[in-house]
């Protein structure tokens, strides 16, 4: 066997900023290619906006008027929050949508016994609302306070490189029961998307047309089509007029009743669903909710930040972004949106899949949030794409995601003992701990912590059925106390201290600097 000369073996340096994007955070496509670009993470966001309302408000006691109309408040609410944290927050391309980590306290507040004796469903379902609605603007402080006196921003100088990885990781990991056991519902839609989008985005991806590399940047809008029609057939068609109801809700492109629920024109408006009510044992089990959204949103942001091209965001400006969710979050408790706010992950992976990370992409996606939302049939007719659809996308852009975590190890010694012990345990238990969660509460209708006090409750079933929170409790935990003392160069210390301070690189004013010459009055640290 030859022997292999030192020349002829591979080197890949590590690298700052994720290479081979078209257009960076501050780079910008086209108009037309732009506004298409929009839309196509417009469509995608619609999964989540519509499957949180989907799942809570018949539980509620609301009717499908009721989810049309939560649905709409959700997308025009997104939208106002991603203007926000893209203008004035982190400024990374991240859409602020709903969080599935609020269903927990949510579940919670529907149960209380002085809501569920209502007889009457529209009548529960406005009092629950106003007592979730009460508990997000109550809990939002707990974002607002950590992100605008950078108390965030002192906590985050004990993440490392290392301690990053399971967490970013678990961001997109942590999801997995969102794709293919959603796919696996209705596997004559969801396979062929799948395939179909790999194979146009991947495979295809270098067919031109004027330059422009259109199947790997719209592929994902041309197989939704495609797809939706081919459902649409098969539902028309009448193949499953006799299946069981399982596989006709997740299949037929019939019975989401959106389009039919929703008025013409509705323009959603704070308390629109009457005055919010305060309730102690509500608030503090939302406060959990809050915790694990900031803590998912932390490592979304790092993930958007790589997939953008940017450097990584300093604690400062993580931290403004963190203050800048929470008013998202108390947005949500204003308008009633029935959750609270986070970073949709799925839009984060679409940005390395488009290989575009433009900031002024996402907020022309928020434009178009706002304008559909208040046209509610149109935005209804886009929001009835059966779930099973994203699902088959959520497989690819949760996967990028999580890839993108995996790719700070990078930065550190994976030839350390040390290291591998920390990441192993970080990535096992994020997945162990909150599978045993799930399961429990699915084969007892109740979570493992089920005491007298229901907030208490809450809050520990909350931040461990959460992945990336678990992963960053053990990380964090391991990282800065196993054998620290001569470790700081295997952690990737050495690399992150640049980015841990405003100034430390000129790159950070490049990409995070606030817009209309703000930073004279809001000086970065």
């Amino acid at each position: 066997m030859a022997e292999v000369k030192p020349e002829d073996m591979v080197h890949h340096m590590p690298m700052d900023q994720l290479q081979g994007f078209e257009y960076c955070i501050d780079s910008n496509p086209s108009w037309g290619e732009g506004i298409a670009l929009g839309f196509q993470h417009y469509i995608l966001s619609l999964g989540t906006a519509v499957m949180i309302p989907t799942m809570l408000v018949p539980l509620m006691g609301g009717n499908d008027h009721d989810k049309a109309k939560v649905v709409q408040t959700l997308l025009f609410v997104t939208g106002i929050k991603t203007l926000l944290q893209t203008l004035f927050g982190t400024r990374l391309p991240t859409i602020m949508g709903g969080s599935y980590a609020y269903v927990v306290p949510i579940l919670s507040i529907i149960r209380d016994p002085s809501l569920a004796q209502i007889t009457d469903g529209h009548t529960r379902f406005l009092q629950t609302m106003r007592a979730i609605q009460g508990s997000l603007i109550v809990s939002s402080s707990i974002q607002i306070i950590l992100g605008y006196s950078q108390l965030w921003a002192i906590c985050s100088r004990f993440f490392s490189p290392l301690g990053m990885v399971p967490v970013i990781a678990l961001v997109g990991l942590g999801l997995f029961e969102r794709g293919f056991p959603v796919v696996g519902k209705c596997v004559e839609i969801g396979l062929p998307m799948l395939i179909l989008f790999v194979a146009l985005s991947q495979y295809l991806k270098h067919v031109h047309v004027r330059h422009v590399p259109v199947l790997e940047r719209f592929s994902m809008l041309m197989c939704i089509a495609l797809v939706w029609v081919y459902a649409h057939i098969l539902t028309a068609s009448g193949a499953y007029r006799h299946t069981a109801l399982v596989t006709q809700i997740n299949c037929r492109t019939d019975l989401a009743n959106l389009i039919s629920s929703s008025q013409w024109i509705s323009i959603p408006y704070p308390l629109q669903w009457g005055a919010p009510t305060f309730s102690a044992d509500h608030a503090f089990g939302m406060m959990a909710a809050v915790v694990v959204s900031l803590i998912e949103t932390t490592g979304a942001f790092k993930a958007a930040a790589r997939l953008a091209s940017a450097t990584p965001p300093p604690a400062y400006v993580l931290s403004r972004g963190i203050g800048w969710q929470g008013i998202g979050t108390l947005l949500d408790g204003l308008f009633g949106t029935g959750t609270g706010s986070t970073v949709l992950v799925e839009n984060v992976g679409l940005l390395g899949s488009t290989r575009v990370g433009s900031r002024r992409v996402i907020q022309i996606s928020a434009g178009f949030m706002i304008f559909f939302s208040m046209l509610g049939k149109f935005g209804a007719l886009f929001a009835s794409i059966p779930f099973t659809i994203f699902a088959a996308i959520y497989c690819v852009m949760f996967g990028i995601v999580a890839a993108v975590g995996l790719s700070f190890m990078q930065f550190t010694n994976m030839n350390s003992m040390r290291n591998l012990f920390i990441i192993g345990v970080s990535l096992f238990l994020g997945l162990s701990i909150p599978e045993y969660f799930s399961r429990y509460s699915t084969s007892s209708q109740q979570g493992p912590a089920h005491t007298k006090a229901g907030w208490f409750n809450d809050y520990i079933n909350t931040i461990f059925s959460s992945p990336p929170t678990v992963a960053l409790f053990v990380a964090v935990l391991l990282d800065n106390t196993l054998d620290v003392r001569d470790a700081a160069r295997d952690r990737g210390m050495p690399w992150w201290a640049r980015f841990r301070t405003f100034r430390g690189d000129s790159r950070n004013e490049e990409f995070y600097t606030l817009p209309f010459n703000l930073n004279r009055f809001f000086p970065p640290s």
